[in-house]
């Protein structure tokens, strides 16, 4: 039949665009349905009227319209134009129910995006063989110069802050006690973080830091913790120049794109509140892109496994990967790439599973996964993440409204600026999967510290917005232009971080040797308390007391807890600390504990100036050490 004859071919690209156009359609359609009051996206009232079952159903009935009309007649630019028209007036709509010039700002972008694609269509072809350049041995030395210098830098930061009491209980003080107890016994256990002896990985089941544990075991004090995630870090700079190289950066370009890295405000930032296990998350994200551009399955597989090891929502990032490299062997090569498809579907299944088994751990034995982040989108009062994709689902427009809060926008400018906006600029689509890590963790949760430089949810993301800096630069086939684009960006990326993080990093170390003997001498009062004594101390004081088997914050303890411990240990002017004593709204907490420790035995052990002063309970036998 001539008409057959002229038929496009059904490939897997136009099913997903079809799919893509009628979940579209049928989101639009059931805005149309609601009444204009429930449009509004600041809250939740619109998403709870709206029905998964009936978008599900018009969607599947628009896909099987569109590939029945594919059978008769050349569809691909009218879907195009569709897909451009109908998320133009979900758009439209969502701007009329909650304008804000950021929402109008990311509806413009995307249409803009979307427009290129109605225009230009997907970049389908085979990427090019590429063959690795060597690199001259003097941007070698600069890159391990470079990273030198960062490693002193970080490390004098945080250190820094160790040494000037500005590490707290939340969360220094908390992987300090742990790595005491850990390299005393092996286990995890702390008493600090919840008020009672219990393992850390029923919080957040993070096996990695056993890799930290033998470094610690040579120097066991807090301050170790902090050069060892400045080590960390600084061994990003390993995998990102390989994969430059892999895709056909020069040398000078590998030393450019390490530099950006290192200048990255959210990069060194993350460290701002001391170590945590998410920094292993960009050295191990990077090699496990290396590992699957070289086609390496044992470097994949260990990445891969060692990244799961990081956290329980670690999961998200090895699934996205798995998910990208499932999605450009299955859209873009006509011969498919059999070896790519099983990594990915190898890749997805065990991230799931490790999801699904640790989260269920997490809930059945543990403290349960904090999906509280999310409570913007639970609009069915669960506290389920799958209610979280349900919202999206059900009105992607919620998503993208969340994304630029007015708090976020700092965020977004200190996370794309200094990388020029690079991760964006692509034609192969398939690549804007990775940017779900950067959306999903910093930028759809309402809990504050995701979209904030200074702390350690930028690391996962960052991995993924560096590695699609150089995949899409490498798409620039004439030098030049890289190292316009690289320039450029250090530059931006050098001004961000000098005005941005510098001052604050420097601020710590600076202030430790400053103030030196004001600080030795806490240190000195503090160090009278022995060895194996249980402790109760206010929040910038445990990390310092933290090598003891029974420590407890003053904040946080129950009043049993704090009662039973040998030694309380109180800064006189941290009033924050004493809040739940307080009587009255008067800021007389320190006073009302004060009077409960005389009362139930305590005598004053030691005290410096007005700075703190130790209770020791007097009917207690004298501590080993003593």
């Amino acid at each position: 039949m001539p008409a057959l004859r002229m038929k496009q071919k059904n490939h897997t690209s136009d099913l997903l665009r079809r799919i893509i156009l009628s979940w579209l359609v049928a989101v639009l359609i059931e805005c149309f349905i609601q009444p204009s009051e429930l449009r509004d996206l600041a809250n939740l009232d619109g998403l709870a009227q709206m029905s998964l079952v009936r978008i599900v159903g018009i969607t599947c009935g628009i896909v099987l319209l569109l590939i029945a009309l594919s059978l008769f007649a050349k569809t691909r630019i009218v879907e195009r134009w569709s897909m451009v028209a109908t998320f133009a007036l979900l758009a439209v709509t969502g701007l009329i129910a909650s304008f804000t010039w950021s929402f109008l700002a990311v509806c413009g972008i995307s249409l803009i995006l979307l427009v290129g694609f109605g225009i230009l269509g997907w970049d389908k072809s085979p990427l090019p063989r590429v063959e690795p350049q060597r690199a001259h041995k003097a941007y070698i030395w600069i890159t391990v110069g470079l990273s030198v210098v960062f490693f002193l830098f970080v490390s004098a930061w945080t250190v820094g802050r160790v040494y000037s009491f500005c590490s707290p209980t939340y969360d220094f003080g908390i992987f300090s006690q742990m790595f005491y107890h850990m390299k005393g016994s092996g286990v995890p256990f702390t008493t600090v973080e919840r008020d009672g002896l219990l393992s850390h990985f029923a919080v957040h089941v993070s096996p990695i830091y056993y890799l930290m544990l033998p470094f610690y075991w040579l120097v066991p004090i807090p301050a170790t913790l902090q050069v060892l995630q400045a080590a960390v870090i600084t061994s990003a700079v390993i995998p990102l120049w390989k994969i430059g190289k892999n895709h056909g950066l020069t040398g000078a370009q590998r030393m450019l794109i390490c530099a950006i890295l290192l200048l990255y405000p959210a990069f060194s930032g993350g460290t701002s509140y001391d170590i945590h296990e998410n920094c292993f998350l960009t050295p191990l994200i990077l090699w496990l892109f290396y590992g699957i551009d070289r086609k390496n399955w044992c470097l994949t597989a260990i990445a891969a496994v060692l990244t799961l090891m990081v956290k329980e929502d670690a999961a998200v990032y090895v699934a996205v990967i798995a998910l990208w490299l499932i999605a450009k062997t299955v859209l873009r090569y006509k011969k498919l790439d059999i070896y790519s498809l099983m990594t990915g579907v190898g890749l997805l299944a065990v991230s799931l599973g490790w999801f699904f088994l640790v989260t269920g751990y997490l809930a059945k034995s543990g403290d349960g996964v904090m999906t509280y982040r999310y409570n913007n989108f639970m609009y069915d009062g669960s506290s389920s993440l799958v209610t979280v994709i349900k919202s999206v689902i059900l009105n992607p427009m919620k998503a993208l409204y969340e994304c630029v809060d007015a708090e976020k926008l700092y965020f977004i400018s200190m996370t794309l600026l200094p990388l020029l906006g690079l991760p964006l600029l692509t034609r192969r689509y398939e690549r804007y999967i990775l940017l779900i890590p950067y959306v999903l963790v910093n930028l759809m949760s309402d809990y504050q510290y995701q979209h904030d430089i200074f702390f350690q949810y930028t690391f996962g993301s960052n991995a993924f917005l560096v590695y699609l800096t150089v995949v899409n630069l490498a798409d620039l086939k004439i030098n030049w232009q890289r190292i316009f684009a690289l320039i450029a960006a250090v530059i931006v990326s050098a001004v961000c971080f000098g005005i941005v993080v510098a001052p604050k990093a420097m601020g710590y170390p600076v202030q430790a040797i400053q103030y030196y003997d004001y600080y030795q001498g806490i240190r000195d009062t503090l160090d009278t308390i022995p060895d194996g004594a249980s402790v109760t101390a206010t929040t910038f004081y445990t990390t310092h007391l933290s090598q003891r088997d029974v420590l407890y914050d003053v904040r946080y303890s129950s009043k049993e807890h704090l009662l039973e411990t040998e030694y309380v240990i109180l800064n006189i002017s941290s009033t924050s600390d004493y809040k739940k004593y307080a009587t009255g709204g008067k800021e007389n907490g320190f006073e009302n504990l004060v009077k409960l420790l005389e009362k139930k035995g305590y005598t004053e052990y030691a005290s410096l100036e007005d700075i703190l002063v130790i209770y020791r309970k007097a009917d207690m036998p004298s501590s080993a050490g003593q």
